[in-house]
């Protein structure tokens, strides 16, 4: 049997930051994306609404040139590729499953990530309201990896998750082996493992070397 990594992407993958932050600094919109991101990690907002009301700010300027630059641009941890590269080599796989739209996570897949997994917002220039029904949740990331697992003959004995925030927890309760990356306080008591630091090389080698 081999093992699934499953990553979060926002404050995990991301060093102290979020797709919608680096998406709305190519707008000069960064004081009105810190307003929602504060509201949602404060629990004030729905995946939902603040899904609604980033797009609406968003809606009149977003191009996939800003994107493009808002992905290249964003603070990655450093050591993403070779990690990926390793899980490849030991013959395992690597998904990342993120709240953020789709057409931002996505991009990862060319930096070896297995399958990539975020919220289906409006396609880029945004012109359609958002679909609730494609928007994720912290139950939705468990029901993915489920679905990985049975796609992967696996089970969640078989998964490791990195995660950093409230949208991991209902993963890091259900899978034997966690890595609480840069986190917060409500995964930092459900993790195996704990990292602080910028490299991705360091908070994987805590799960090679601990199994």
């Amino acid at each position: 049997m081999g093992t699934l990594h499953l990553f979060d992407m926002d404050g995990t993958l991301l060093h102290g930051s979020a797709a919608g932050v680096e998406i709305s600094r190519q707008l000069g919109l960064e004081r009105e994306i810190a307003e929602l991101e504060h509201a949602f990690v404060a629990g004030r907002l729905t995946p939902l609404q603040y899904a609604q009301r980033a797009c609406d700010l968003w809606a009149a300027e977003l191009t996939e040139h800003h994107v493009a630059e808002a992905f290249d641009g964003a603070p990655w941890l450093f050591g993403i590729r070779e990690v990926w590269a390793d899980i490849r080599a030991h013959g395992e796989r690597c998904a990342v499953i993120s709240l953020s739209p789709s057409f931002f996570v996505e991009r990862l897949l060319d930096w070896g990530a297995d399958t990539a997994h975020g919220s289906r917002w409006p396609s880029v220039p945004i012109r359609q309201p958002v679909e609730p029904a494609g928007i994720l949740s912290s139950a939705a990331k468990l029901r993915i990896a489920d679905e990985l697992c049975a796609q992967y003959g696996l089970t969640r004995a078989d998964c490791v998750a990195y995660g950093d925030s409230r949208s991991d927890t209902e993963l890091f309760a259900a899978v034997p082996c966690s890595v609480a990356v840069n986190a917060d306080h409500h995964v930092s008591d459900l993790a195996l493992y704990a990292y602080a630091g910028r490299d991705l090389r360091e908070a994987y080698e805590l799960v090679r070397t601990g199994r």
